[in-house]
């Protein structure tokens, strides 16, 4: 039987190509090798986004993307969150078990405590008890399916050590394993994908470039790619351009060859450069695009995914939450 890996999604707007390599594609290839879960952490993402018509959008936008970038929902399940109500019964649980100074190390917590302490203003404004919690939910989403592993970035590995901490009581007090202890996989090596300004893509630096971005704009987002000044007869170096590490992403060897010895001899102007790097992304994302668009074009068909893909989860959690009740005397 093979082990289960469980990847949250949370819907946070616009997905962007350093989405789709650094998290979207190697989060797909567990299906290769897992009994593979993915949610969309919706719950999560009301702790910050309030308004009703955003939430309910970019929910339904994240799914759709992931399922244009090859999620395919008859091999995985793929869920909301807030569709699996066991996922909060659990949450409950959990949280009879869980110190409150475990919470207070949370680094999400602590990062706002701080920020408020150094605007000299009391401790606790703006921090609601959704974000103060969080871990415990977030333990709940990864305890409840009997994950084995749990993809995460470093900043990311201090959750599932939580969710293990207090697993590990709740086993402990019970003189029996009642729940899977669940590990973190982490991507040492993956790569940071560069912005349109050289620094890592990111929504926070307004650097990225859309993955489903009309090909027009694609191609005016691609050219605003920040360059240095070197003619168009200099020699370049490649592997300090963030155009040609870009360009790696949507090419093969080849491709890549022929470039770099391009930039190497001289007579390859940024401009040049920039459509070059337009034409392997367009062709590349132009599918994908096109599987989205068709996608979001049928939103009662993409609820219906998400609702079948519940209807997959609910049973597991159910027997979850029916093994924990009946040993801690509440069946």
């Amino acid at each position: 039987m093979k082990k289960v890996s469980l990847t949250g999604i949370k819907p946070t707007g616009d997905l962007h190509i350093g989405n789709y390599f650094g998290a979207i594609k190697p989060a797909l290839e567990l299906a290769k090798e897992y009994d593979a879960r993915y949610f969309i952490a919706d719950y999560h993402a009301l702790n910050t986004m309030k308004d009703p018509k955003e939430l309910n959008t970019t929910i339904r936008q994240v799914a759709a993307g992931w399922l244009a970038s090859g999620l395919d929902p008859d091999k995985v399940i793929f869920y909301r969150q807030s569709s699996i109500p066991e996922v909060f019964e659990l949450t409950t649980m959990l949280m009879s078990f869980t110190a409150k100074g475990l919470m207070n190390r949370a680094h999400a917590y602590k990062a706002a405590v701080q920020e408020n302490n150094e605007k000299n203003d009391d401790t606790d404004a703006g921090i609601n008890m959704g974000l103060f919690t969080y871990p415990i939910l977030m333990a709940a989403d990864i305890i409840i399916f009997d994950s084995d592993i749990v993809p995460v970035g470093k900043d990311q590995v201090q959750h599932i050590e939580m969710a293990q901490d207090i697993a590990q009581v709740i086993n402990a007090n019970y003189g029996t394993q009642i729940l899977k202890i669940p590990q973190a996989g982490v991507q040492e090596d993956s790569a940071v994908i560069p912005g349109l300004d050289g620094r890592k893509m990111s929504k926070s630096y307004n650097n990225v470039i859309p993955l489903f971005a009309p090909e027009k704009a694609l191609r005016k987002t691609i050219m605003r790619i920040t360059t240095n000044s070197q003619t168009v007869e200099e020699p370049k170096n490649p592997d300090e351009c963030q155009i040609f590490q870009l360009y790696k992403l949507f090419t093969d060897e080849n491709e890549q060859t022929s470039l770099a010895s391009v930039y190497r001899a001289g007579g390859m102007g940024w401009g040049n450069a920039k459509e070059e790097l337009f034409r392997v992304v367009n062709r590349c994302l132009s599918p994908i695009r096109e599987r989205y668009d068709a996608i979001m074009a049928d939103i009662p068909a993409l609820d219906k995914i998400l609702e079948q893909g519940a209807e997959k989860a609910r049973p597991i959690a159910a027997a979850t939450v029916k093994r924990f009740r009946k040993i801690a005397g509440i069946d």
